[in-house]
Order: structure tokens, then sequence, then C-alpha cells
């Protein structure tokens, strides 16, 4: 790989700048960097050189959100770990003394990332920090972080930092279609002000991002990349970063995936994945023919490969970083519908709609929930296809889950959706455990699951299973579908988040983008943050669910003008709602049906 020529790059004023011709330092000027008061639509990016002074004043009135879609932590855990001294330190292959110098003279990241230059939504962990300067100076590299462990933040800050110093202008970051849209919200949460656009649609607009698209970070998923690989041999100018999110995609260094991603022209080649090495060496091989051709191959022993490599991978797991009580790793995914789910819930929702509101006054809570209900279930299925975007990020992810040792419980809240799961994993060995599994028998699934290195996945009704369950040696769970109440999501989580837990524990909760479930997640978590703000002190969230006028205001239908329910009052008439087989049931809160 040709080695970059630092000294025409080093301009920027958030980094020093190294005069390789005396070795005197130049002159410097102290920059103060603020976020206007106002969110702004950027359409493009200034990469124009910086002025000689500033006189911007830190935004004291800017408070970042509360939500972190990679790692939950303490306010005083935030302060104890924004006292470490984080320094980028210079790959082995810089020869150079000038770009050396550049590197070990820069000052700590935890001051290049505080409030005053690069503003950042929440105080990184120390091993994130060491992340961020493992990234930034390398040409290769393989992030190779267990899973959970925040990769996404680390690679969407040293992109960040690089945009911002002006040593890159235009980013390619590969991933799995499912993950696009969860990539557009992560860089709109670190990195706010650089402009993002996913190269989608029918080829002419594809052609035209890749030709003319002035955007300096660009997502496309494997698949567009290699239907566009004519196009890549046709681009005149090379991408400064081509980044791959679970770059075990490319183990096959046979494939036409991996092929087409190794003509890409480009500067920069990282990696993210938390399995390097799912099968065997030639899958760490395979992904080596991206970052560093020619660096390994299958021939070499373990002790060779592991010398050669060490320069350019860095892994941690989390019972190397996280010493403490083990955390609650929050992952916010949110996925856009399948081709088929999208036609199938847009009609069921249009024609839903207009059939409640020709109802008038004669609407009842239990019409409304009827086509809460059939929305929620599209959004794990498509009833006619089967297809699932969820069900596409759940395998991928069991694929890292299953190959670490670890193992997963997956949540929703109907066995019809258990079912179709445990029939698309069987390589996983699934157990199920609903109300339908006896009482007499349940044990014994748990003992199985818990015992048995092949079971790798339990799949969990919320009825069933959010309470009055002791898994703390399940470092994995999701939410394949949302319920009602953030309290019985909570009770759920815990049942592998708790005192004594084998280790840290990450939460995928699934979320489809522009749906119903967008809209009761919205409302959900509003009533959480108000509850937490006004009377919890201790941090516990509320226990309401959704309220009458919460449910009629998903669709924007007007209230009924009399009672409803036999005749009760709107602060009587709640419902569990569940289902089995597809079929909708209520029951009375004085005997809740699991």
């Amino acid at each position: 790989m040709p080695h970059h020529d630092w000294n025409q790059e080093l301009n920027s004023p958030v980094f020093m700048e190294i005069d390789s011709q005396s070795m005197a330092p130049a002159e410097t000027a102290v920059f103060s960097l603020a976020i206007p008061n106002r969110r702004l639509r950027i359409s493009s990016y200034d990469f124009a050189e910086p002025e000689s002074k500033s006189d911007a004043k830190p935004n004291s009135a800017f408070q970042p959100s509360k939500k972190s879609t990679e790692l939950n932590a303490s306010d005083s855990k935030f302060k104890k770990r924004s006292q470490s001294r984080t320094r980028i330190a210079p790959p082995k292959d810089v020869v150079r003394l000038s770009d050396r110098l550049f590197y070990l003279l820069q000052p700590p990241l935890e001051a290049l990332l505080d409030s005053s230059t690069l503003e950042l939504p929440f105080v990184p962990f120390d091993f994130q920090y060491s992340g961020v300067g493992f990234l930034f100076p390398r040409h290769a590299a393989i992030l190779a972080d267990e899973m959970g462990l925040g990769k996404t933040m680390q690679a969407i800050t040293s992109i960040r930092m690089l945009l911002r110093c002006g040593h890159v202008r235009n980013v390619l970051l590969i991933c799995p279609k499912p993950l696009v849209t969860n990539w557009q919200r992560e860089f709109a949460l670190w990195a706010p002000e650089v402009p993002v656009s996913a190269v989608s649609g029918k080829q002419a607009k594809r052609s035209w991002h890749w030709h003319n698209d002035p955007t300096p970070v660009k997502i496309a998923n494997y698949e567009m990349v290699v239907r566009d690989a004519h196009v890549f041999a046709e681009l005149q100018d090379e991408f400064d970063i081509v980044a791959l999110d679970e770059a075990q995609r490319i183990k096959n260094k046979s494939s036409a995936t991996s092929k087409t991603i190794r003509e890409i022209k480009r500067r920069r080649s990282w990696a993210l994945t938390g399995t390097p090495i799912e099968n065997s060496i030639e899958d760490l091989v395979g992904i080596f023919e991206f970052v560093s051709p020619n660096t390994i191959h299958s021939e070499m022993t373990p002790r060779e490969i592991r010398n050669e490599v060490n320069e350019f991978v860095l892994r941690r797991t989390k019972d190397e970083v996280l010493d403490d009580m083990p955390p609650k790793l929050i992952r916010d995914t949110e996925l856009n519908l399948s081709t088929e789910q999208q036609i199938t819930y847009e009609q069921a929702e249009t024609e839903g709609v207009v059939r409640l509101n020709e109802m008038g006054n004669g609407i009842t809570i239990k019409h409304v929930f009827e086509l809460v209900l059939r929305l929620k279930q599209i959004c794990n299925f498509d009833p006619a296809t089967g297809s699932s975007s969820k069900l596409e990020l759940l395998q991928s992810d069991l694929e890292e889950v299953s190959a670490s040792g670890q193992k997963a419980i997956v949540f929703s809240q109907w066995v019809k959706s258990i079912d179709q799961i445990a029939e698309k994993i069987p390589q996983y060995n699934p157990l199920c455990f609903h109300g339908r599994i006896p009482s007499s028998k349940r044990d014994a699934v748990l003992e199985e699951f818990k015992q048995s290195p092949d079971r790798h996945v339990l799949l969990m009704s919320y009825g069933a299973g959010s309470v009055g369950l002791n898994l703390q040696f399940c470092r994995y769970v999701y939410l394949f579908d949302r319920w009602w109440n953030p309290a019985v999501e909570d009770q759920a989580i815990n049942r592998a988040h708790r005192i004594g837990a084998a280790g840290s524990v990450t939460v995928t909760r699934m979320l489809m983008s522009g749906t119903i479930e967008q809209r009761t997640h919205e409302v959900l978590e509003a009533k959480r943050q108000l509850f937490n703000e006004i009377l919890s002190e201790s941090g516990e969230p509320s226990s309401r669910g959704l309220s009458k006028d919460d449910i009629f205001g998903l669709f924007d239908l007007a209230m009924p003008q009399k009672k409803i329910e036999n005749g009760s009052s709107s602060k009587a008439a709640k419902f569990y709602l569940t289902s089995t087989s597809g079929f909708v049931r209520f029951q009375s809160p004085r005997k809740p049906f699991y």
C-alpha cells in the first residue's frame, strides 16, 4: 500500500503542525468550536481551509440526548472514565520522523473529543477511546471487538476526526442491507454535522450516487456493491476509506462479493467484525486480502499469523474491558420493511384507518387494537411470503453469537412469530418457551438451554418469560417485537442482566422505521423519560403502558363521544393483549392471559 504524505494535509485547527525541515514548532492557535443553538439541515460539507481565528463560544445551552444505541452507564462512571488519557499511537510502518512526531505530539483523545472541540453525546468508555486511537492513524485495520462493545461508534468517531482534519474526504461504508438505516442513525448521533447518503434505488440513481454525489460518507449494502461492480471499474477517483461492517461477509476470497470489494480503489481499508475467524484460518485470510493483501496465507502457522496480524487487528472482549458490575449494553436497531412487507403494510394501514374513520362514534378501543396488532404482526413477517427484515438481522447476529460460544434469548409477544423464527434458524437448535409449553416441561427446557453447548437460542414469549426466571448465563437478549409497557420489557431483559450474571448483557431492540412500532416506541419513551425526570430517583421506568388516548393518537383518530366497552370509563378500559396462532384475545387486568 503506498505511503501517505501527511505533510500536505496537516492544516487542521484541531491538530498540531510539525515543520519537517527545521523540527521547530510552528505557530499554533487554539480554537473553540460549537454546535449552533438550532439544528440545521446540512446539504453539503465544507472542506475549506481553516481561518486564523474563531470567536465562537461553547454552546452551554446544548443538552445531549440521554438515549444511547450502544452503551448505557451511570454519570459517575462517565466522570471516572473521562479522567483517562489515551494517546494516538503511530503504526509501526510509519518511518519518517515527522510523521511519527505528528502522532506522538497530539494531545490525548479525551482532550480532542471534549465539548469544546468535537461534541459527543456520551463520554466513551476507556477502551472505546483506545479503539479510536487505533483506527485513526491506520490505513489497514481490523476492529474485531466482541459484539456490543461499540465498533460502530468507534469507527464513526474516527471517520469524523479524519474528515475534520482534512485527511479524508470521500468515505464508503459497506454493511448488510438491514443495517443501512442503523448506520445512518448512528452517524446522526455521533457525527451530526457529517452528511451521509445511502446508495439506493434503480441503476440510474445509483450511478448518479457513485459518479456525482458529493456527500463525504456513502453507505451501501453488500448486494448492491456486487450489482454495481462495473461502476467501480469506471470510477477515476479512489475512496479515502472503504470500511466494511460485518466483514466476515468477505471471508471467502473466491466469492463475487470479496472479489468486487477488493477491486474498489481506496487508500484506507478498514474491517469491522466480531468474528474474524468463524470456521478456519481461511476466514481471516479472506478478510486480510481486502485489508492488507498478501500479508498472511493459509500455509502459515498460527504463531506466524499472530505475529503478522498483531499490528493490524484490535480485539477486546466484554470480560477484558468491563470489570465492574456487568453493564447493560443497549442497541436500538431501526430497520426498514422488506419490499413485500412494505406493500402489505401500506395496504393494511390504509384500509384499516378508512374503516375506523367510517365507524364514527361506534369505534372502540378494541377496534383500534385489532388494527395495531395486525400492523405489528406484519412488521415481524409478511403474511404471504414470510419475508422479514428483522429475521435477516437476527440470523446475521446469531452467526456471531454461535461462533463465540454464547447464548441468546429472543422475546416476542406472539407464539406464531416464535414458531416462524424457529423454522428459519434450525442450525442454532432453538428452544421454545411460551404459554403452550406445559408447566411440567418448562424447567427441563431451561435446563437444556443452560447445559447444552449446542443450544444457542431460546425463543420466549413475554408473558411466559418476563418474570420469575434467572438466566444469568445468557449474554444476549433480542426484543423481536416491542411490548406495550416498558416495565414488562425491562423485566424480560433482567432475566439475563442481573446480579451474578456471567458478564455484560447486550440488548437489541428491533424497531421498524416509519411504522406503528416506531410511533408506539416514541409514546412509551416519552412516558419513561417524563416519569424518570419527575418522580424516579432510582431511574426505574414507569409501569404505565399505552392509555386509550395514546392508542387513538397512533392513527390521529378522533375520540368517540361516549363511554366504551360495556359502559366503562376510559380509565378502566385497559386490556392485556396477547395472541395465539395469530388471533387476538383480550383479557381483563384481573386475570391476564399468558
